[in-house]
């Protein structure tokens, strides 16, 4: 909900602020911290986001490409426990509003906060020019408490969305996973394709991706959300050569054969999570020479699937050792 959603000021809030873009391990760890800390002083636990992306309207000559969408990123932040989460439009007006204005006026006014946790590199206010000494300065003249977490490493180097986009662009999915402390997902909706895939024996839903980093293009073993269900699946991105010979489709398509699954899911949306690669998109010189390959990828893709422990999943975050142990 945006800020004309909450009608009364709260009470007493703990807030983080972010775009949290992706929710990888760093989220997590400063999200958690505002939740347990908003249990434990008994008020509520609010985290404020920003849509579009600061940077699309700060810096317009860069192209920042969202990790996920905006519909991903709440329903996400929404296992995490949070009591409210809120979608501030991010405009240039917004940008210009000082930092002493935004905490007084938002933090303060409309959220009730008395506490606040957020990253180290956290800043706000015009020109991003306030910090965490600024942030200190008010709260001792404000009446709030200030948390600065320190951020997760791997090795040398800071766990970002931006390290993450890079990694899941190139198809390292492992290491992504890793960061994200969960399999990289995709959130879409199923819409209408030509029907090759049923008419082939393997009938498929095809997703339209909300704006999201999409892995290299190949097959993959997946396992695909569709409401509370959680469903086996081989999915395939690409350009589809062995039916577009001499001119390929000009955006790569992503399609999804739902294992053992025959309902109507047109318009629904599925977030499908990346369990390991299987191939590359190949050419093959006939129908019957590409059906004879999806065989062998939906059989390899059960024999990965029934190594995951689906339980894993009744909980969208902390996924990662999603194999079972013998």
């Amino acid at each position: 909900m945006g800020l004309k959603g909450i009608r009364k000021p709260l009470k007493g809030s703990v807030v983080t602020i972010g775009v949290f873009d992706g929710i990888h391990v760093g989220h997590e760890k400063i999200i958690r911290r505002t939740v347990r800390q908003a249990r434990r002083l008994h008020l509520k636990s609010v985290l404020l986001t920003f849509d579009p992306h600061p940077f699309k309207i700060l810096d317009r000559t860069e192209k920042v490409p969202s990790l996920i969408s905006l519909k991903h990123r709440i329903s996400l932040i929404g296992s995490l426990g949070v009591d409210y989460t809120v979608v501030l439009k991010f405009t240039e007006q917004l940008s210009r509003l000082s930092s002493v204005s935004f905490v007084k006026n938002i933090l303060l006014g409309k959220l009730g906060m008395k506490e606040i946790c957020v990253g180290e590199n956290f800043y706000f206010g015009s020109g991003a020019k306030a910090g965490i000494p600024e942030l200190k300065e008010m709260g001792e003249r404000l009446s709030f408490k200030v948390e600065a977490i320190r951020p997760v490493m791997s090795g040398s180097r800071v766990v970002s969305s931006s390290l993450i986009r890079r990694l899941i662009i190139k198809g390292d999915i492992r290491a992504a996973s890793k960061f994200l402390g969960r399999p990289v997902s995709i959130l879409g909706t199923v819409v209408s394709g030509d029907g090759r895939g049923r008419l082939l024996g393997f009938p498929t839903a095809n997703i339209d991706p909300h704006h999201e980093a999409i892995p290299p293009g190949g097959v993959y073993a997946v396992l695909v959300r569709l409401d509370k269900d959680i469903l086996k699946g081989v999915l395939n991105i690409g350009l589809r050569p062995t039916f577009f010979k001499y001119s390929p489709e000009p955006e790569p398509s992503i399609e999804v054969h739902i294992l053992d699954f025959n309902r109507d899911i047109y318009d629904k949306d599925l977030e499908i999570m990346f369990i390991c690669k299987l191939r590359d998109e190949a050419h093959f010189k006939d129908e019957c020479g590409l059906m004879a390959q999806i065989k062998k990828d939906v059989k390899r893709s059960r024999a990965i699937l029934r190594r995951v422990d689906k339980k894993a999943f009744t909980n969208k975050m902390n996924c990662v050792n999603i194999f079972k142990s013998k």
